[in-house]
């Protein structure tokens, strides 16, 4: 687990924890309990695959010593999806880390399309996430991370960083998928073995019965301009890595993915 020291207590922090339960129902599950407190916001709207549960920090951003903690609980048999208002901001610290949980649990027959938006790190940041999906044997998710070093647009660049981001997908309490990521600030300017001058990229995953059958009908998605990108699958499971020169192509090019692995439209607030 990634160690979190105190903040200093000379600058005010912001902390926000939210978690949501879902009791099976009709059209994907119902409300059975919500608890929200500081930074931390969830709303619920219906959507065509199940209800959208919608995360919100209010503090605008991250910077360091913040704490957001963040939870969805899916009862046997629901479907839903998780995803958050807007983009993350991570902005500059001066010392310790902005750090993120993000731990899901998905109970049998259930499944869960966890779609957070982008994560943007501004320059000196320095963001600590760990993500945890645990699922029973015979539940399933599809599962988004996508990070942008700045906004191309505002003439925004990043050369100081620290992200450490892990990722990790159980079933049954035995490791599916772990990804763990630890981006520097020598890592920018690494060369072709790290990010070869890409500003944003992403991973999305499949875990679910037969989801490596979708290699070749996703890697046919794989067009957008600018989007260097690549599909692999296996065992149940579909691993999906891109990475491009801005976060825009780079998010069209996620969206059609999206589309392409479930059913109904995109979340409604990535529409706005």
């Amino acid at each position: 687990m990634t160690a979190c020291p105190a903040p200093s207590p000379t600058h005010e922090r912001s902390h926000g924890a939210a978690h949501v339960t879902l009791r099976s129902g009709p059209n994907g599950g119902r409300l059975d309990r919500l608890h929200q407190q500081g930074s931390a916001r969830a709303f619920l709207h219906p959507g065509a695959a199940g209800p959208e549960i919608v995360l919100l920090n209010t503090s605008g951003g991250l910077t360091g010593g913040d704490r957001l903690s963040l939870r969805l609980d899916l009862d046997p048999g629901c479907r839903a999806t998780g995803t958050t208002q807007t983009a993350e901001r991570a902005y500059r610290s001066t010392g310790a880390a902005a750090c993120v949980t993000v731990h899901h649990r998905v109970a049998a027959g259930a499944h869960l399309d966890w779609l957070p938006q982008e994560t943007i790190l501004f320059d000196g940041s320095h963001l600590s996430r760990e993500t945890t999906i645990d699922l029973a044997q015979d539940a399933s998710c599809l599962m988004l991370e996508s990070v942008v070093l700045g906004r191309a647009a505002m003439g925004e660049t990043v050369a100081r960083t620290t992200l450490r981001d892990t990722r990790r997908i159980t079933r049954a309490g035995r490791p599916v998928l772990i990804e763990p990521l630890h981006l520097s600030t020598e890592a920018l300017t690494a060369g072709p073995a790290i990010l070869q001058g890409a500003r944003a990229f992403a991973t999305l995953a499949l875990v679910a019965q037969g989801a490596e059958d979708a290699v070749g009908r996703i890697r046919a998605e794989l067009t957008e301009a600018g989007v260097t990108a690549g599909a692999s699958g296996f065992d149940g499971r579909l691993v999906i890595r891109l990475m491009a020169g801005d976060g825009w192509p780079l998010r069209r090019q996620v969206m059609r993915l999206v589309r392409a692995l479930r059913p109904g439209p995109l979340p409604r607030v990535w529409q706005n």
